[in-house]
C-alpha cells in the first residue's frame, strides 16, 4: 500500500479520502489476491546478496508480500493451487499455478456467476448504440481496425479494463469517432518511477536466473521473482522514497542473456557465459533490480495513424532516474559488482527508461477539466457541465491512477477497482457475495472451466 502522502496529493478527487471506501477496497483486494511472504526468503542466495548490498546504504531488506502461494491452498476463485516451487519464472508467467493471477481469482468466479469470456477479438472503440445504450466494436484479431464486419456487442453498461495502454487507446479512438469526453484523455501517464537495472559480476553468488518448470537438472530453486526488498524512506520528501527489489530473470531469457550484455563492447566478460552458460560464471553473479519511486506523470498518449504512441520528450531526464542510479550504483559497488542500466537501452529500446508498471492515461479527477473519469471511474462527458458523466461507461484499471504510487501497483489497482464496484452496487441497488468460492471437490488450476460443473459449498 502506498505511503499515505500519495493519496494526500490534491491530484486525486477528494471523495477518495472522504467516503471511507478505499480502506474497504484494500481489504477486499487482500481477500482476493491473498498476498503472502516467502517463508524461505532469506535462505535464497539472491536475497542474501541484497542483504549484503544493503549495508552500503545502511538498510536491511524485508521479505515483502507478493501474490504467490507458498503452500498448497485454494484460491479465492475456488481453484486448488500447488505451492511455489521457487523456479523463479514469475515474470515470464507461472507454469506451476502458484501465482494468484486474475485467471485464478476473479475470472473463474465471474464465470461461475454467469460471465462469458471471449478471445481472438480486440476492442476498437465504444459508441452510443441505437437500440441499447452502448455498442462495443471489436474486429477479429488479425483483421484491419476498419474491418467492415467487426463483432458488435450491445450493453447498458460497459467497463473498460484494458490497462493504461489499452483503455486509453480505446477512449482516444472513441473520441476521434465522435464520443464526447474530456480533452485530458491520454494525459498524466506515469512510469511509476520504475527502473530495471543490473549489478554485474558481483563478488558474491546471486543465482537470479529462473531454472524452469520442471527444473533444469542439477539446479536448485532460486525463489520467487521478488523475495526481498529494501525500503528507503524519507519523512520529509515523498519523491525521495525508493523501493529496491531483487528480481529474477525468467529461464526463457537464459539463452539470450549473455548476448544482452555484449553489444558495443560494454561487458566483454559476458562472452564467458556464452560458453559456460548463465548458471555459472559472471552471469551467475548477476543481480537484477526492480526499483520503484516517483516520477512527474508527464507522459501523454496520442493516436498517430490510428496507433497509440507515447509522447514524453524528457522522460529520461526525470530527476528520479538520477537519484535511483546513485543508490543502485552504491548497492552494486558494495558487493563488488558493476552497475549496468537496462542492457537493452541504446539498442532494442533506444535511450528511454523502461517500466513494468504503466499507470494513468484516463486519470481520475474532480472534473473533466482535470481528468478523464470521476472518483467512481465513470467517464466524463466534457462540455459545459464539467462534472457530467456518461451513464454506464466506466474505466476501471490502472489507467485511472493519476500519479506514481512509489510501490508495485497491483494491490492499489485492485483496491480502486473494488471501491468503484462498491459505488456501482450502491448506485444500481445491487448486492454481491464477497465470500471466496468453495466447492465440494478441488478444481485444479489446469482446468478452471470446471467451475461451471462443480457444486458450491
Amino acid at each position: 500500500r502506498p505511503d499515505p502522502r500519495v493519496f494526500a496529493d490534491p491530484v486525486w478527487p477528494g471523495q477518495i479520502a472522504q467516503d471511507g471506501l478505499l480502506d474497504k477496497g484494500y481489504a477486499l483486494a487482500r481477500r482476493w489476491l491473498q498476498p503472502a511472504r516467502d517463508p524461505d526468503a532469506f535462505s535464497r542466495t539472491k536475497a542474501k546478496a541484497l542483504e549484503q548490498a544493503g549495508r552500503a546504504v545502511d538498510e536491511k531488506p524485508i521479505a515483502p508480500e507478493v501474490v504467490v502461494s507458498f503452500e498448497e491452498r485454494v484460491s479465492a476463485g475456488g481453484l486448488a493451487q500447488p505451492a511455489c516451487t521457487g523456479c523463479g519464472d514469475c515474470c515470464g508467467g507461472c507454469n506451476v499455478g502458484a501465482k494468484n493471477t486474475v485467471a485464478l481469482t476473479y475470472l473463474p468466479d465471474a464465470v461461475r456467476h454467469g460471465a462469458r469470456l471471449f478471445t481472438h477479438a480486440r476492442v476498437s472503440h465504444v459508441a452510443p448504440g441505437v437500440s441499447r445504450r452502448w455498442q462495443v466494436l471489436a474486429p477479429p484479431v488479425g483483421a484491419s481496425r476498419d474491418a467492415a464486419d467487426p463483432i458488435v456487442l450491445e450493453a447498458d453498461t460497459v467497463i473498460l479494463a484494458a490497462g493504461s495502454l489499452g483503455s486509453t487507446e480505446i477512449l482516444l479512438r472513441s473520441r476521434d469517432k465522435g464520443l464526447a469526453m474530456s480533452e485530458t484523455v491520454g494525459q498524466r501517464f506515469s512510469a511509476n518511477g520504475d527502473i530495471i537495472a543490473f549489478g554485474y559480476d558481483a563478488d558474491v553468488p546471486v543465482q537470479a536466473v529462473g531454472v524452469g518448470h520442471p527444473m533444469k537438472d542439477g539446479l536448485a530453486p532460486v525463489g520467487a521473482a521478488v523475495s526481498a526488498q529494501l525500503e528507503i524512506e524519507d519523512d520529509t520528501t515523498l519523491e525521495n522514497e525508493l523501493c529496491v527489489q531483487e528480481g529474477v530473470l525468467p529461464s526463457s531469457l537464459a539463452p539470450v542473456l549473455p548476448v544482452m550484455f555484449v553489444p558495443n563492447g560494454r561487458l566483454l566478460g559476458a562472452l564467458k557465459s556464452l560458453i559456460s552458460g548463465v548458471y555459472s560464471g559472471p552471469l551467475s553473479r548477476l543481480q537484477t533490480f526492480f526499483a520503484v519511486s516517483h516520477d512527474s506523470a508527464s507522459g501523454r498518449f496520442e493516436l498517430n495513424d490510428d496507433q497509440l504512441v507515447l509522447k514524453w520528450p524528457k522522460a529520461s531526464e526525470e530527476p528520479v532516474y538520477d537519484r535511483m542510479d546513485k543508490v543502485l550504483d552504491t548497492l552494486v559497488t558494495g558487493v563488488g559488482g558493476s552497475y549496468v542500466k537496462n542492457p537493452l537501452a541504446g539498442s532494442v529500446m533506444g535511450h528511454q527508461p523502461a517500466t513494468a508498471h504503466p499507470l494513468g492515461g484516463c486519470a481520475m479527477a474532480i472534473d473533466a477539466g482535470a481528468g478523464t473519469v470521476d472518483h467512481k471511474c465513470r467517464v466524463f462527458r466534457g462540455g459545459a457541465d464539467d462534472t457530467a458523466v456518461h451513464d454506464g461507461l466506466y474505466v476501471i484499471d490502472g489507467a485511472v491512477i493519476p500519479r506514481s504510487l512509489g510501490v508495485n501497483p497491483l494491490l492499489t489497482i485492485t483496491a480502486l477497482a473494488e471501491r468503484a464496484m462498491l459505488h456501482f452496487l450502491a448506485d444500481y441497488r445491487r448486492s454481491i457475495d464477497h465470500e471466496p468460492a468453495t466447492f465440494d471437490a478441488p478444481i485444479p488450476v489446469t482446468e478452471p472451466g470446471r467451475v461451471l460443473e462443480a457444486t458450491s459449498t
